[in-house]
């Protein structure tokens, strides 16, 4: 089993590429934005606290996601592994997530980063938002988006590379090519890690 994340700029895909590694690895994908839908639909408490800054268009604040994140991983399906999309985003959020696996005497295994060339993402961004009638998403907003993205989580992908656990991929081309690549990554990835375990 594995113990995942992937990251990638807004348009890269990393939710599509999210949910086929995770069936290849038989693991849940555990989507940030989904916990926060989920929680908003059961009107929880965190729900509730979420709800109060995503009705104002802001992040909702790392106490709020990280407890959230923590409840999931207790559920048993993430007990033999899981897929991160969406978590962490922050250096804040590595530390929380550090801690979380910590308290379970487990540790991510890989960290996969999605990479796009910022013309390629406008463009796909764009065309969504045409296809989905989405008129606040025009080309200086995206770009706005793509900007705090690099922001906030260049120093994410440093701590990763740092520990030597980052995995790159390039997010063009066919979804499947894609996909493949990310799964040959990863399993490169968890073999170096089992013989050096």
């Amino acid at each position: 089993m594995a113990r995942l994340i992937i990251l990638g700029p807004p348009g890269s895909g990393k939710g599509t590429q999210a949910e086929h590694i995770a069936r290849h690895f038989r693991i849940p994908a555990i989507s940030t934005g989904d916990l926060f839908r989920t929680h908003v639909r059961q009107k929880t408490e965190l729900g509730a606290e979420a709800s109060a800054y995503m009705d104002h268009g802001e992040f909702v604040p790392d106490h709020v996601t990280t407890a959230m994140l923590r409840q999931r991983l207790d559920e048993d399906d993430a007990g033999e592994g899981f897929l991160l999309d969406g978590y962490p985003r922050t250096v804040i959020q590595v530390a929380a997530l550090d801690e979380m696996l910590t308290d379970r005497g487990q540790a991510l295994d890989a960290a996969l980063a999605l990479t796009v060339d910022d013309h390629e993402l406008l463009d796909r961004m764009l065309r969504r938002a045409q296809e989905q009638g989405r008129s606040d998403d025009t080309a200086p907003v995206i770009r706005r988006r793509l900007e705090l993205y690099r922001e906030h989580t260049r120093p994410v992908l440093e701590a990763y590379s740092n520990r030597g656990i980052l995995l790159t991929v390039n997010g063009s081309g066919e979804r499947e090519a894609i996909t493949e690549a990310a799964i040959a990554a990863i399993e490169g990835a968890l073999a170096k890690k089992a013989v050096g375990a």
